[in-house]
């Protein structure tokens, strides 16, 4: 048989679909007990969900050696940001199903389908964060963006068909973007697996450098969709508005973990090049996206519009790392997205629990919470303390790392624009804390819902993690450097 025929079943090194089988099999007992069980039941569907979720992690943490070889003629790999990546996804999803347990009125959650498009969105990531080629990204990407328009339209409101049009429509672009950048690569490389770029480009010294970094400029714009990067990021305040108060939550954190992942293996090819053109785009970018989701924020009197600028912010800080590029820099980019998720976590689930005391996302609606809803009120001060990261509170501590790498890395102007706009961002976040403590009590939020122990255990986690990590930033910044050494 000739060598470009021959087969064996250690290349195809099926144990790298696991993960995405787990939450493949979980969709699909979903779907099939949603079909067959007439009573619909919220609880046996989170407590399937919950199942497979845990056992994926589980699988991951413990089963999941790092050091795995290629899988699919190099097509798949999982190294240590691929297994990172989907822990993080599944730490999120796992605290979202605890927060989704809260018995209120019929909605989308009480519908099976619900959560086997969270599952089916997981496929499609931990597919996307485990692909080394350009193609299986592309799918990976697409499958899991299918599954989040879906999600939004489940919330069965106007504004959220309009959300999920407008997501689609912009994702619709994205891809149209990615796919050109990928042609353009593959016209010039003759390739679309990474590692053979990577190597083609060096080798010829990124010639021809006009195709090479068009390609690079079709694929920042289709990410910059998906991390929501100025200019791209128009779609985020609607979306978050338009969808349910945790399914914005996951938007904010899973798919950009996964984006970020992709993001530090494509542009880590071009950063090598040392072209000024790459280094001043992705530079101004950086700027951009942490300094006028910013000042936009301060204008706001929605809080879910307010953390939907607040977290394209939070997008620009992390590209300060990935910009960086060292191996310390990648280190952070999982750290601060840890200590991110867990708060903004927080601050979502507790928009989520007020919805049944009448309160709406407005700031003034939050006015005299103290004395209305003492729990929520103090849980919700704190993860904004966090958001703005106020030592010694969740984000100050990536803030910190990342501004001392910047600064170790001579981006000195980069370091003061991150200084500035944690400044500004105090003032939104606290502002909230003000109508909270400060202003008088409209009479709006006079019921205070029960909160269920499911929903304690979810705050729980999400608060310790906010406050105690001063006590385990340095732990985990060793797990991070520890995994990322085997990339």
């Amino acid at each position: 048989m000739p060598e470009s025929m021959s087969f064996s079943l250690t290349q195809l090194n099926i144990s790298l679909l696991i993960p995405m089988s787990i939450s493949l099999l979980g969709g699909i007992v979903l779907l099939g007990v949603g079909v067959f069980n007439k009573i619909k039941s919220r609880d046996l569907y989170i407590t399937i969900a919950l199942l497979f979720v845990i056992v994926n992690l589980g699988f991951l943490v413990l089963e999941a050696a790092p050091h795995f070889a290629p899988g699919f003629f190099g097509m798949l790999l999982v190294d240590g940001i691929s297994l990172l990546a989907q822990i993080i996804m599944l730490i999120t999803t796992l605290i979202l199903l605890l927060f989704f347990m809260r018995q209120n009125a019929f909605d989308e959650t009480q519908n099976a389908e619900f959560y086997a498009l969270l599952l089916f969105a997981l496929v499609g990531f931990s597919f996307m964060v485990s692909s080394q080629n350009l193609i299986l990204i592309l799918l990976g990407l697409e499958t899991a963006s299918l599954s989040i328009y879906a999600l939004i339209a489940l919330h069965n409101k106007q504004v959220a068909f309009e959300a999920s049009i407008k997501y689609f429509v912009m994702g619709a672009l994205a891809t149209a973007f990615y796919a050109f950048g990928a042609m353009l690569l593959y016209a010039t490389t003759g390739s679309v697996n990474l590692v053979s770029i990577a190597k083609f480009l060096l080798q010829h010294n990124y010639e021809p450098s006009i195709l090479v970094f068009a390609g690079f400029t079709f694929l920042i714009a289709a990410f910059g969709f998906k991390i929501s990067m100025v200019p791209f990021h128009t779609w985020v305040p609607d979306v978050y508005e338009g969808s349910n108060s945790l399914l914005a939550a996951f938007i904010a954190i899973v798919p950009k973990i996964a984006a970020f992942s992709v993001i530090i293996s494509v542009f880590s090819i071009f950063l090598k090049s040392h072209s000024p053109f790459v280094e001043y785009t992705l530079y101004t970018l950086v700027v951009l996206s942490i300094t006028l989701p910013n000042l936009v924020a301060l204008a706001q009197k929605d809080v879910k519009r307010m953390l939907a600028y607040s977290s394209i912010s939070h997008s620009g800080f992390v590209l300060v790392a990935i910009l960086i590029g060292t191996q310390e820099a990648f280190s952070i980019v999982f750290l601060y997205w840890i200590l991110f998720l867990f708060a903004n976590l927080g601050a979502f689930g507790i928009l989520w629990l007020s919805a049944d005391s009448k309160y709406n996302h407005s700031f003034k609606s939050f006015s005299g919470m103290i004395k209305t809803n003492p729990t929520l009120a103090i849980f919700l001060s704190l993860f904004m303390f966090a958001l703005a990261g106020i030592p010694p509170f969740s984000v100050f501590w990536g803030k910190m790392y990342l501004i001392l790498e910047a600064l170790s890395a001579d981006y000195i102007f980069l370091a003061l624009v991150m200084v500035a706009n944690s400044t500004i961002a105090g003032f939104y976040y606290l502002k909230l804390v003000v109508y909270i403590f400060a202003k008088d009590s409209n009479g709006i939020g006079d019921y205070q819902p029960p909160l269920e122990l499911s929903s304690k255990v979810a705050i729980g986690i999400c608060a310790i993690m906010s406050v105690g990590c001063m006590f385990m930033v340095q732990n985990l910044l060793d797990i991070i450097s520890y995994y990322l050494k085997i990339y």
